[in-house]
């Protein structure tokens, strides 16, 4: 019996986990897993991965947008220059998870994807590198960490980063579509299938694009 998809309202079938809630669904059909070449949404995607460390996904979802006005946009420079003043100031927002260390893991990376933006030219060229180049496609099994999630989190580390281990790194290959972990029967999954076949990987400063 297959247990990975449900119909949901429309009478389609879509992965199971995202029926818990309309958050859950809307998200599910507009953002998981198409792929995504912006440099401050990739950022903020590992950061809100690093506050999910521990808690549910719809815990962070329901205060994204609080994430979004406590953190400037999660603008990387901007971020990056935040002084202990923005630390107690993040502390005191109730509308955010008020934990030290993950606040200022978040302030650490933006100065660490800085300096990867100096030397790589993107954030989106160096982490698309760990992407498969035949991307995994509807696993028949839900899976929480890969051989490129686990490379990929060892040479944050190495460079760094904080709240950054392979599961993490893995969620976030799934959501910004570095994977397509959509059930093959997902009414969504083909949607992401062709939404990777128009998309062109961002290449490295001074490489050119095949």
């Amino acid at each position: 019996m297959n247990t990975r998809t449900l119909p949901a309202h429309d009478g389609q079938p879509r992965c199971s986990w995202c029926l818990a809630t309309s958050e859950y669904l809307q998200y599910h059909d507009t953002e998981w897993g198409f792929p995504v070449d912006d440099d401050r949404r990739l950022f903020e995607k590992l950061c809100l991965e690093g506050f999910q460390s521990g808690l549910s996904w719809r815990t962070i979802l329901e205060k994204r947008e609080n994430f979004r006005a406590a953190f400037c946009g999660f603008d990387i420079d901007t971020v990056a220059a935040f002084t202990e003043n923005d630390i107690e100031r993040l502390l005191n927002d109730a509308g955010i998870i008020r934990h030290r260390g993950k606040i200022m893991a978040a302030i650490n990376n933006a100065r660490r994807a800085r300096e990867l933006i100096e030397q790589e030219g993107s954030l989106a060229a160096f982490v698309w590198r760990y992407a498969p180049e035949r991307p995994a496609s509807g696993r028949l099994a839900p899976v929480s960490s890969s051989p490129e999630s686990v490379a990929l989190a060892k040479e944050l580390k190495a460079r760094g980063w904080k709240f950054v281990g392979p599961t993490t790194v893995y969620s976030f290959m799934q959501a910004m579509g570095l994977v397509n972990d959509h059930a093959p029967e997902c009414v969504v999954h083909g949607e992401v299938e062709r939404a990777h076949k128009a998309f062109s990987r961002p290449c490295q400063a001074g490489s050119l694009r095949p």
